[in-house]
């Protein structure tokens, strides 16, 4: 019986989990640079206990442990392939653990008989691993290389990376040794050195060629792949190649279960993947290029008119900055727009496609207002008082404006949209959205490799950092900020109350100004000899 077309009985099956930690890393570029090495999963605990649950959203990078149901198997390894030597052993099967939407408590008495509160789905065969793919990384990772580990006796779901598959061909080893390399020292940092590696090659035909052809062209880089995770003693259970709804198997040859042509995959939302991921509230968001096109700046005549408002925009703003204290008045102004820009995106919610409510967003914003927002962002303070918008009632509506400014940044103005995407990027991971945040911190990076704020979000994301202190941080920065203004603002509403003019003081000569004989001061009225008033020599009031 061939492994690939029908997994063995018990012995056969490796039963492969997400791990506790993430590891998904991804470089911003098509370019062969190493990617920065994911944070692996964490070594099992001290009871003994290392079957975990898939995370409770495929599209974050973490995932979860806890302790294995009794319905839960070991098995050995697969047998080894016997006429491919790069596959010591063939893959056959995986086991994940989809998290149910509520967990019930056991009683003492049958705790060994309940059941456990994740469900348990098998993966048998390549046809569902393929079909598994969007589910692992919560989207389709178009034009991408895939690897991911498998870690501990039971080939856990570890570590992930993806990269771009680069253009020149004459770059794919140099790639295939950086990514094993990566995938596998990261690992042992954390003393979860994987087992195995799945690679996923997935790319679309170009123009004249079939899936076949695609599969045939990327044969080489996935060869590499699997001889440079060889020479790190680590073998590569499956390669498979992803193209045009079809997939091909790089490591079986039997043309029986892997043909030439290819094996259709399942329908969408029809496998038990599937299934169990909308059981548990899991989430697909599309493929990496939709995301990417969110992200986009405009084209053709809207991309004019929006560089046009951008240049008298910024003509406006060049005297403005001369004038002093100009840099505190922008600041503010800023601020204040985007404060009514995110109100007006609440106050508006559009549904149906992604495209559609692009456009919903993108009709409620004008030119002027974006070309002021998107200038104004380019100040450092700016930008970080701006990301306190980053939870509560104003995420979202904040995300829309941040993505819409992102698609305003056209023609010569292409790097200022790095403020919005890493905004964007921001809030997407601190309302637990990883994969949105990659994409976005990913376009900015590629824009300026550089630039420390995006640089340091897609960092905290691959080694699977909490948002929830930066978020502290940030809140007590915007209560610093509110309590320092308030004084400030008290003074400025208390108006100078408009006084009398002092009169001469009455004690004492040095006090008493000279006026006329008789008199007792500048501006005293007193009488004449027939009993009528006069007014003093320096006038008086009750004359005007």
């Amino acid at each position: 019986m061939n492994p690939h077309s029908e997994p063995s009985k018990r012995t056969g099956d490796i039963h492969s989990t997400p791990t506790s930690a993430p590891s998904s890393a991804e470089n911003p570029s098509h370019s062969p640079r190493t990617p920065k090495p994911p944070a692996p999963a964490d070594p099992p605990s001290a009871s003994g206990s290392s079957v975990p649950t898939a995370p409770t959203d495929p599209a974050d990078a973490t995932e979860t442990s806890t302790p294995p149901g009794p319905a839960e198997t070991t098995s050995a390894p697969a047998p080894s392939h016997p006429t491919d030597p790069l596959a010591p052993s063939a893959f056959t099967g995986s086991t994940a653990a989809i998290p149910s939407r509520s967990s019930h408590s056991a009683t003492a008495s049958d705790a060994t008989k309940a059941p456990s509160p994740d469900a348990q789905v098998t993966l048998r065969g390549p046809a569902e691993l393929a079909d598994a793919l969007p589910y692992l990384m919560g989207f389709y990772p178009d034009d991408s290389v895939v690897m991911i580990a498998l870690t501990g006796e039971r080939g856990r779901f570890g570590g992930r990376v993806r990269l771009g598959i680069p253009t020149d061909t004459a770059q794919w080893p140099d790639v295939a040794d950086q990514l094993a390399e990566c995938l596998i020292s990261a690992g042992q940092e954390r003393d979860a050195r994987p087992a195995a590696i799945i690679v996923y090659l997935c790319q679309e035909p170009a123009a004249g060629e079939s899936g076949k052809d695609v599969k045939d062209r990327l044969r080489p880089l996935a060869q590499r792949l699997r001889t440079a995770c060889g020479a790190l003693d680590v073998p590569v259970l499956e390669a498979l190649c992803l193209s045009n709804g079809r997939f091909w198997s790089y490591c079986c040859p039997d043309f029986r279960c892997c043909p030439a042509e290819g094996t259709p995959m399942v329908m969408p939302g029809t496998s038990v993947m599937a299934a169990a991921a909308a059981y548990a509230g899991m989430q697909v968001r599309g493929s990496l290029k939709e995301m990417e096109a969110r992200l986009a700046p405009r084209t053709g005549r809207r991309a004019a008119d929006q560089e046009t408002a951008l240049d008298a925009a910024a003509g406006a703003l060049v005297p403005r900055m001369l004038r002093r204290d100009a840099a505190v008045a922008v600041r503010r102004d800023t601020l204040d727009l985007a404060g009514a820009m995110i109100h007006r995106f609440r106050q508006d919610t559009p549904s149906g496609s992604n495209r559609a409510r692009d456009a919903c967003d993108d009709a409620l914003i004008t030119d002027a207002e974006a070309a002021d927002l998107i200038l104004g962002l380019q100040d450092r303070v700016t930008r970080d008082r701006a990301a306190e918008w980053m939870d509560g009632s104003a995420a979202a509506p904040a995300l829309r404006l941040w993505r819409a400014l992102a698609r305003r940044c056209a023609g010569g103005y292409a790097e200022h949209a790095l403020a919005p995407l890493t905004l964007a990027g921001w809030v997407s991971w601190s309302t637990e959205d990883g994969p949105s945040a990659r994409v976005a911190l990913s376009r900015a990076l590629a824009l300026d490799p550089d630039y420390t704020f995006a640089q340091l979000l897609h960092r905290a994301i691959n080694e699977g950092l909490d948002p929830e202190p930066l978020r502290r941080c940030l809140r007590e920065q915007h209560r610093e900020a509110v309590s320092t203004a308030e004084p400030a603002t008290r003074a400025a509403k208390k108006a100078p109350q408009p006084t009398k003019r002092p009169g001469p003081s009455g004690s004492g000569p040095a006090g008493r100004s000279r006026g006329p004989r008789g008199g007792t001061g500048p501006g005293t009225r007193t009488t004449d000899g027939r009993g009528r008033r006069r007014a003093g020599r320096n006038g008086d009031r009750s004359r005007r």
